[in-house]
């Protein structure tokens, strides 16, 4: 059963018998068999069994902790960049943000085909070519060659991300969407408790490059995993015949629910990086944290995520996605004011804030990208959250920008009116507040929102 690649039963039925179940979803091919014409179930993405829906959440969970290290990795090394290639906060913005835009440029290119490939080969090509442009992060020799490298990096890991979602909206009903998210967005929690700190201490006796040599070597290894796990996902490539790329995308962006969507997906990415990619910079400078002190900052946040990601999922399917959002998204705004304004605090007080700020600002997420997946019409799926990357992609390059230009150093070298990037990020947050109430979520009743 699990060779077949769904877990979906396959015995025939006569034409009299059903043709559906309750349970399952899936089309049927007729066929000739000693005189008589049987029906043969195909798997559809929802025919997992629940052993095997978890293993994919497992292996997407593992996908996304690479993609997500690679890019978290670049905040804590920014004093490090700044030293090592002689450029300035505003620079090293900019090497962050060449991340982003490219994976929101790539995820508007892969909005024209993402939908015409069966999703395992296309993650799979995807995530090879990612693991090869992160290696190429580790071995570049100057800034200019380690933008380039970035600028791959994030044409391939754009994708991967909106193709996860994809796949988890496509295989898991709306009822567990937010608990299967929760599962998946764990990989947040793990690369802030284990990847960056053990990241860090591998650049601090290896050199800045070997955290990007030893992501390259896990995604070679979850590459053979994901080969070997994950089903054949194909339903949703007949649904794309006769369907135009430009047609698609056309499609998409003609549902008014799908346009608020983009902006609340828009709003949610920006909130938090005005301020993330400084906070290292700033702890380091102004807060007066060791070096050798950061990667406890992400260990605390790190573990504390991991166990918070879990209950805010179960809370999103329990008390509403809408809600759920309302509440983190409030309770986030001062946790990350109050990161920009941990100078003079002893090292336990710089800890317990940053350990909120990561809990209530990732948390957000959880509910957020179960709201934004509910969103779209199931056909257009794949088109709508590859150009939705695309968009968070965007957001989270003109957030770093703006927060890099409305940073600055005095004379002795401290981060000054870092406190309004905070400010920044938490306007945009109210407004996510304000404008996820308009969103039609497909497959919620009126309790379940």
């Amino acid at each position: 059963m699990g060779s077949r690649g769904a877990g979906a039963q396959y015995n025939p039925r006569p034409l009299c018998r059903p043709a559906h179940s309750p349970t399952l979803r899936h089309t049927v091919r007729p066929r000739i068999r000693h005189g008589r014409l049987w029906r043969f179930p195909l798997p559809s993405n929802s025919a997992l069994t629940p052993r095997r829906e978890l293993w994919l959440l497992f292996t997407l969970a593992g996908i996304q902790f690479t993609h997500i290290l690679d890019f978290m990795i670049m905040m804590p090394l920014g004093p490090r960049f700044t030293q090592l290639f002689s450029i300035s906060d505003a620079q090293f913005g900019l090497l962050v943000s060449a991340y982003t835009l490219s994976a929101g440029v790539s995820g508007l290119l892969a909005s024209t085909y993402i939908d015409r490939f069966g999703r395992k080969r296309l993650l799979l090509v995807l995530y090879v070519l990612f693991g090869l442009a992160t290696l190429a992060c580790g071995i570049a020799p100057t800034y200019g060659a380690l933008m380039v490298a970035r600028v791959l990096a994030g044409a391939f890991g754009g994708v991967l991300s909106a193709l996860s979602q994809t796949i988890v909206a496509d295989v898991v009903p709306f009822e567990r969407r937010g608990r299967a998210m929760g599962i998946v967005m764990t990989s947040f929690s793990v690369s802030t408790v284990a990847g960056v700190p053990l990241g860090l201490i591998l650049a601090e006796h290896g050199g800045w490059n070997m955290p990007f040599i030893a992501i390259a070597v896990m995604v070679g290894v979850l590459a053979i995993l994901a080969a070997r796990t994950m089903p054949v996902m194909t339903a949703h490539v007949h649904a794309a015949h006769g369907r135009t790329a430009l047609g698609g995308i056309g499609q998409v962006l003609a549902d008014p629910n799908h346009r608020w969507a983009f902006l609340f997906s828009a709003l949610l990415m920006f909130t938090g990086f005005t301020v993330i990619p400084y906070i290292t910079i700033y702890m380091q400078t102004n807060a007066g944290v060791r070096a050798d002190q950061i990667p406890l900052a992400y260990l605390c946040g790190g573990v504390a995520t991991l166990f918070t990601a879990r209950l805010f999922g179960r809370l999103t399917d329990r008390r509403g996605k809408v809600p759920t959002f309302r509440w983190l998204a409030l309770a986030a705004a001062p946790c990350l004011l109050a990161i920009t304004l941990v100078q003079g605090m002893p090292l336990w007080g710089v800890l317990v804030v940053s350990t909120l700020m990561f809990a209530f600002v990732s948390g957000r997420m959880i509910p957020g990208m179960a709201i934004v997946a509910s969103a779209a019409q199931a056909p257009l799926r794949g088109t709508f959250m590859t150009l939705n990357a695309s968009v968070q992609s965007a957001a989270m390059g003109v957030a770093s920008l703006v927060g890099g230009m409305l940073i600055s150093r005095d004379a002795q070298g401290l981060v000054q009116n870092y406190w309004m990037s905070a400010v920044v990020g938490i306007t945009a947050s109210l407004l996510s507040i304000a404008v996820v109430g308009r969103l039609h979520l497909h497959g919620a009743t009126a309790s379940s929102k």
